[in-house]
Parts: structure tokens; C-alpha cells; sequence
């Protein structure tokens, strides 16, 4: 009997070992740190774009999200400028707060929907005085009383109101928009950055350069039909391949990306389920061609595994956090030649990560040797 019990034991073993090799989570070899619980899959590509699919090994309702596209398009979420707050407070006791008018790097926001609203840093609301782009991941209350988004101008050029309220500008900010503001929260480094964006894409993409040369505006410039039509080419076939692949993408639970250009990953976007991932796929993933356009395009290859090492290094040696109880909780991680952003829902029920966003530092020098870029030819 002894010797059946250990054939019994020894086939479980094996069997448990089959299984959590060919499961959607890798597991990590002897002496490595454990993984993300996050798997990169098959990269969608298009010229100097490649976008890596990732899979989670968790699994979250997300429904109760309402985005800000939906909110704006409904009308349920309002934008404005601060001096415009008053009238819109709907409590019944509450003072309204008083603003002496606008303020560049503030714009309030009400959410008059029965749900929360979900924010993304680098969502960009065109309108009021000046375009303005979102600096940090939060969560919005339902039926919220009016707050302030923390925001910064990627209009320089503008001060005269386009329209008390704002509308949205239906794409993310490019990574390298997206970067200053959510890492260094500073107000000339966006504007540094979407002036040399604009710059690069004059120059990389000559049938957008007329449009692009006459505005001062980040939206205005990335959504002039010139270029629009050459991201819709970089687009087209990853778009494609994804709808393609939508049915399989759902059943491994894919739920994010990894973004590199021209052989050099850049970016990260991993959200808490697929189908957060498909609501913002078309603002993304436009949002990664803006930026492939922005540099030209040189030569290079990221390998999966390389992709599937960057997803798996989410700690890092500081973290600060920024919590609303019983909201959220924003922690920014620093590592040290990234830094990662990770949003936590802390509303009834939830306690997941809805959002993480990880962005890669610019190479040391003397690290590796960049691809000269050169015009963008489709």
C-alpha cells in the first residue's frame, strides 16, 4: 500500500506542475523576485509601434465605472472653469465655494451620475480659457459635489474663453505629454513637452506641419485631419488585429498593454479588467501612434520577454500616497529607471487596483545606443 500511496502523491505533483506551467500567470524561477501576476502576450505591431497584450490572472467587476467620455457625452459630468463653480453646488445646506475666477492650473468637476467616475492623468478636456490635460488617476463619487481636478494647460497661447464648459478631446495625451505631467507636476515641463511634440511632428510628419505650425494648442495641433489620417495609418492594423483577437484577448483576461517605439519600451497601462481595457482601447492605443509619429522612425525589436520583465517590476525603493478614505488611494512608486502609478478603488465592495500606469525613464547614456529617427514615411 505504501508504495501506491507514493505513485498517488508523486502524480499529483506532476500534475499540479503541467498545470501552473501552462497556466496564464508565469511563475517565477529559483532566486527570482515573484512576478506581477501579469503575462505579456503575442505584441499587435505597426511600423515603429508594438503594443504587447497582458493578461491578469485576477478577475474584477468594473462596471460600476462610469468614464469620462461617457460622463461628458451624457451630460451627467460637467466641467468649468473655477470662477464658473457657482449655481452648480445641488446639496441642500452646503456653502458653495467661492473662487475669485479662472486659475490656470485648476478647473472643477461635478458628477452628477448615480455612479463613480473614473479619471485617467493624460485625459485632455478642451474648452473654457485654455485646453487642459488631467495630472493624476482618481475616483470621482457619485452625485459629487463640485472638485477640483488639478489639471495643467497644454494651450499656452490662449486665454479667452472658448465656452463655460468643457468638452472632451476624445484621445489620451501621448506618453511623453502624459509623463510631466503625472511625474514631475510641473507646469513648464508640460508645455516644454508639447511644444517639442509638436516640433518632432512638424518635422516627421511634413503634410501635418501647416496645422500643427498654427496653433499653440496640443488638441487642436494632434487633431488636424493632416495627422489624423497618418495615426489612423499606424492604427489600422494593430485596430485589426485586436478586433480580431477581441474573443481570445476576453478569454485570457486581458486587461492591458505594453507599449514600445522604435525598440525601446516606453509605457505601461494595465487596468482591472477587460473590459475597462476595451472602453479606453481606441483613446490608447491613438494615443501610442501620436507618440510613434513624435519619433520618427528608426529600427529596433522589444522582445516578449523583455516586456514580460517590465511588467513584472512594479515595486521600487519610495512610494508616496495620496488616499481618499473610502474612495481611493493614488500611490506613485518610484524604481530606478521607471516610476509606476497605481490606483486603488476603495469603494464598498472593491479594493482592486483599477488602474496602473508605468512609464520608463529615458536610457542612461552609455546604456544603449537609441535609433537616429527620420521622417515618417506610411
Amino acid at each position: 500500500m505504501r508504495w501506491r500511496t507514493c505513485f498517488v502523491a508523486v502524480a499529483l505533483v506532476v500534475v499540479s506542475l503541467i498545470y501552473f506551467s501552462n497556466s496564464a500567470v508565469p511563475t517565477a524561477a529559483a532566486g527570482q523576485a515573484p512576478t506581477s501576476g501579469y503575462k505579456v502576450l503575442t505584441p499587435l505591431s505597426s511600423g515603429n509601434l508594438t503594443i504587447f497584450p497582458v493578461a491578469s490572472s485576477s478577475f474584477h467587476d468594473t462596471g460600476m465605472f462610469l468614464t469620462l467620455d461617457e460622463g461628458l457625452r451624457t451630460g451627467e459630468v460637467v466641467v468649468t472653469e473655477a470662477g464658473n463653480v457657482q449655481g452648480l453646488v445641488r446639496r441642500r445646506g452646503q456653502v458653495p465655494p467661492r473662487h475669485d475666477g479662472a486659475q490656470v492650473n485648476t478647473l472643477l468637476l461635478i458628477n452628477n451620475a448615480k455612479r463613480p467616475l473614473l479619471l485617467l492623468a493624460g485625459e485632455i478636456v478642451t474648452g473654457g480659457k485654455q485646453d487642459r490635460v488631467i495630472g493624476a488617476d482618481r475616483i470621482v463619487p457619485a452625485e459629487s459635489d463640485p472638485i477640483d481636478l488639478g489639471v495643467f494647460c497644454v494651450e499656452p497661447g490662449r486665454w479667452v474663453a472658448k465656452s463655460e464648459n468643457f468638452g472632451g478631446f476624445g484621445n489620451l495625451a501621448q506618453p511623453s505629454v502624459r509623463a510631466p505631467a503625472m511625474a514631475a507636476k510641473n507646469q513648464q515641463m508640460v508645455w516644454d513637452s508639447v511644444q517639442e511634440s509638436r516640433a518632432k511632428v512638424a518635422q516627421n510628419v511634413p503634410a501635418a506641419a501647416p496645422s500643427v505650425n498654427g496653433t499653440t494648442s496640443y488638441a487642436s495641433a494632434m487633431g488636424g485631419t493632416a495627422l489624423q489620417k497618418e495615426i489612423d495609418g499606424v492604427t489600422a492594423p494593430i485596430e485589426r488585429d485586436y478586433r480580431g483577437l477581441l474573443h481570445d484577448l476576453r478569454d485570457r483576461n486581458a486587461v492591458g498593454v505594453v507599449v514600445a517605439v522604435n525598440g525601446r519600451i516606453l509605457w505601461a497601462d494595465i487596468f482591472a479588467s477587460t473590459d475597462l481595457l476595451d472602453r479606453y482601447w481606441q483613446k490608447l492605443v491613438r494615443s501610442y501612434a501620436a507618440e510613434a509619429l513624435s519619433d520618427g522612425h528608426g529600427r529596433g525589436k522589444v522582445s516578449q520577454a523583455e516586456a514580460q520583465a517590465f511588467v513584472d517590476q512594479l515595486q521600487g525603493r519610495h512610494e508616496t500616497a495620496d488616499t481618499e478614505p473610502g474612495l481611493y488611494r493614488h500611490v506613485e512608486i518610484t524604481g530606478s529607471d521607471y516610476k509606476v502609478f497605481e490606483l486603488t478603488s476603495l469603494l464598498p465592495k472593491t479594493g482592486f487596483e483599477v488602474h496602473i500606469a508605468k512609464m520608463a525613464d529615458e536610457p542612461k547614456v552609455g546604456q544603449m545606443v537609441r535609433p537616429q529617427p527620420v521622417p515618417y514615411v506610411r
